[in-house]
């Protein structure tokens, strides 16, 4: 079920054709999601804030569908237990801090 509803949250951000693809999250809400549940891991293995994380210059991210599903394996692998809209909130979040994806 959660696999599912993974997908169709995909689905819904890569079927998006507007200027910012992650336009229907909040990156308020997905910036507390990230501080809650993300940085303590990117810390450990990329040292200081966990921040260099999206800014190295091997980043694994290089579109938005990349940035989705990225966020979506983080939270199946970490057991954030978070729904299809927090993903989009973090989605949302990286991409304006980070990202810029249009």
């Amino acid at each position: 079920m959660k696999t599912a509803l993974t997908a169709i949250a995909l689905l819904t951000v890569m079927g998006s054709a507007h200027a910012n693809p992650f336009e229907k999250g909040d990156p308020k809400i997905g910036k507390t999601l990230v501080d809650k549940s993300c940085i303590s891991c990117h810390a450990q293995m990329f040292g200081g804030d966990g921040s260099k994380i999206y800014t190295r210059a091997d980043r694994k991210v290089k579109t938005p569908q990349q940035l989705a599903a990225r966020v979506a394996a983080c939270n199946a692998n970490t057991g954030a237990n978070w729904f299809p809209e927090d993903e989009i909130h973090v989605d949302a979040y990286l991409n304006q801090q980070y990202y810029k994806f249009k």
